[in-house]
């Protein structure tokens, strides 16, 4: 860590303490050149992996685009907003978990069909029919059946 001082690298950590949520630490410290103090504050950064469309377009994770088709698939279903709430931050907690810099959009559509299929059946359903692009009544009947 360099001194915002006088730009010295070499600097003594003299106390540090964990912030009341937890996430962060802050650590007060003492450069060695110029004796001058200074605090610094630490926190994880979660990185995100890009999506990887089908045409093979790159972009970044967005989770609205995530919260709506959670939606879509719930619209006037009887399924409690912290269920929900908790359900995306479990497709979210899968993709960080899985640690991986590059995802398939195909991958996340199975996370939330996942979800979706402990979470409310006619959701499930619904979702599935735009997924996987359903042509006619028997692919309904199919995906019904498997339930």
């Amino acid at each position: 860590m360099r001194c915002p001082f006088c730009s010295d690298a070499e600097t003594q950590v003299v106390d540090s303490r964990v912030s009341e949520d937890g996430t962060s630490i802050r650590r007060r410290r003492r450069c060695v050149a110029c004796d001058r103090r200074f605090s610094t504050v630490e926190s994880s950064e979660l990185r995100m992996p890009q999506v990887v469309k089908g045409n093979g377009q790159r972009q970044d994770f967005d989770r609205a685009k995530l919260q709506t088709a959670f939606a879509r698939a719930l619209h006037k279903r009887p399924v409690p907003a912290e269920q929900v709430d908790a359900a995306i931050a479990g497709v979210v907690q899968q993709l960080l978990a899985s640690g991986e810099r590059e995802i398939a959009s195909r991958d996340i559509g199975e996370m939330v069909m996942a979800a979706l299929h402990r979470l409310d059946k006619v959701a499930y359903v619904r979702f599935a029919s735009v997924y996987r692009s359903f042509k006619d009544v028997n692919d309904f009947r199919q995906v019904i059946e498997d339930l």
